[in-house]
């Protein structure tokens, strides 16, 4: 990939918009090859591209370097071609890495760390390869120490884009792109999913590393014997939900398990609510816009969102506990209402993981399901919000080459997906994996996905996405402050 000055790089926030009439191109909502000159995109022979380089360029001083410097990237690239498809991960299943180490940090830990492990015991033992995993729940003080003092790992399993961006803006991360082609990462995941790996590097625009697994955020749980024995049909959009709605009140109980108490991150659940309503009532740009602060909380995009949350919050008849319940119940205890006889609320928006926090013995398919948050308005879709692990390159060697492009594979999460625990957002993953049967219904229901986008208050700066964003909704919610002061307030607090 080229980004050359035809290209008009403009950098927003932490994604890319381009145009460019050859080549290769980047943009802020994915790879594209230009269509109106297909010959851009085929592969000229080395050497006639060496001939076109030295008719354009003219004679210096420093070019003599600048090509030695260029020829080796040029080698490497012939030996990946005539290694087959990635290259690296074929040399390493060829045993060419046998006994080499790659070190890896992340947030994994406990069980995690083990499933993890697990997983990638079987490319271990075919490749040689000892990758060596160090899970810490301080992983963002500790992954900046070791930066700091030169001692960064191998690869590090990012939760959260914004912080890789941070260090690949330092040059500390290593461009996916100098080893892996756009086309190969194009057939093992969405571009969304590419998108979201999109930072500005310090040289300019990069993919910051190669997506592992996800947690799916939008997700509807309901207690499926009451529900179907009530008999509630499951919605297909958001008018119908509302509908659903009405009618469990008309029935003589109020529909909404919510909750955001969180202690010191009292809100978050909030701001998850507000993410997935902005995905269904205005554009990818401007979602992005947003999460980058150039679209402020206070404009009628973001305002929308928020009253539109407030159709369900605000009617004492929707929700569990009414308005003044759903900033006092802790976010884990919400749901319990589905599991109590009668149920005391029918449905409950959270992701994959809230099925840790249900009763002891609730049995999925039985006792609970879930369904697809609807969409709103047609023209955006059936968008997902996630969040994610991003792993990304730090010491780049043959060897972590090969670890990552095997990252980039289904298979490297097989194992942690028929344990249960994980979901994948690799393409070539098959649903009969899925040893749980509701991460199983899930997987099929991210097939269906449109678009995905990150947790927006994930990628904000920590002072808003984990301070006045939080704040801000539940000063809302609490009715301390209105709705036009809330948001003016979380955006007086964005960094300059």
């Amino acid at each position: 990939m080229r980004f050359d000055d035809e290209k008009k790089l403009v950098a927003l926030g932490g994604n890319v918009c381009c145009s460019c009439p050859g080549d290769v191109c980047l943009c802020a909502h994915g790879f594209f090859f230009p269509e109106d000159e297909p010959e851009a995109v085929e592969e000229a022979p080395a050497e006639e591209a060496a001939e076109e380089s030295a008719a354009e360029e003219p004679a210096a001083e420093e070019p003599a370097a600048e090509e030695e410097a260029a020829e080796e990237p040029a080698a490497e690239e012939e030996a990946m071609a005539s290694s087959g498809e990635g290259g690296y991960l074929d040399r390493a299943m060829a045993g060419e890495f046998s006994g080499t180490t790659v070190t890896m940090m992340g947030p994994f830990t406990d069980e995690d760390e083990v499933k993890f492990n697990n997983a990638i015991a079987e490319f271990e033992e075919a490749t040689g390869i000892d990758i060596q995993y160090t899970g810490t729940k301080e992983f963002e003080a500790t992954i900046s120490v070791r930066v700091d003092a030169g001692d960064a790992p191998d690869i590090v399993d990012f939760p959260q884009p914004g912080l890789a961006a941070n260090f690949a803006s330092d040059g500390e991360i290593v461009d996916v792109l100098s080893f892996m082609d756009i086309e190969t990462l194009r057939e093992r995941y969405d571009d969304s999913w590419l998108d979201m790996s999109v930072v500005n590097g310090s040289d300019g625009p990069m993919v910051a590393g190669v997506w592992h697994r996800f947690n799916g955020k939008s997700l509807v749980w309901y207690p499926k014997d009451d529900f179907e024995a009530a008999g509630y049909e499951i919605p297909e959009t958001w008018d119908e939900m509302m509908a659903l709605t009405q009618l469990i009140a008309d029935d003589g109980d109020t529909a909404w398990c919510v909750g955001i108490e969180s202690g010191a991150a009292t809100g978050w659940p909030a701001t998850d609510w507000m993410e997935e309503v902005m995905l269904r009532t205005t554009s990818l740009e401007n979602y992005d816009a947003w999460v980058a602060g150039d679209l402020p909380f206070s404009s009628p995009e973001v305002t929308n969102a928020a009253e539109t949350i407030g159709d369900i919050w605000f009617n004492e008849e929707y929700v569990l506990g009414g308005q003044a319940g759903i900033v006092s119940t802790f976010f884990g205890d919400a749901p319990n209402g589905m599991f109590e006889d009668p149920p005391r609320c029918w449905l409950h928006k959270q992701g994959n993981f809230i099925t840790s926090f249900f009763p002891e013995g609730a049995e999925a398919g039985v006792d609970y399901d879930f369904f697809y948050m609807p969409p709103i308005d047609e023209a955006y879709g059936k968008p997902y919000l996630v969040s994610g692990d991003l792993m990304a390159m730090m010491n780049d060697r043959p060897e972590v080459r090969a670890v990552m492009e095997y990252m980039t594979r289904g298979e490297s999460l097989k194992g942690w997906l028929n344990a249960g625990g994980s979901l994948s957002p690799h393409e070539d993953v098959q649903l009969e994996w899925y040893g749980d049967p509701i991460e199983h219904g899930i997987a099929e229901s991210v097939q269906e996905a449109t678009t995905f986008r990150f947790d927006g208050s994930d990628l904000m700066p920590g002072e808003v996405g984990a301070g006045s964003f939080w704040k801000g909704m539940v000063d809302w919610v609490s009715g301390s402050v209105d709705l036009d002061t809330a948001m003016q307030e979380i955006d007086s607090s964005w960094p300059q």
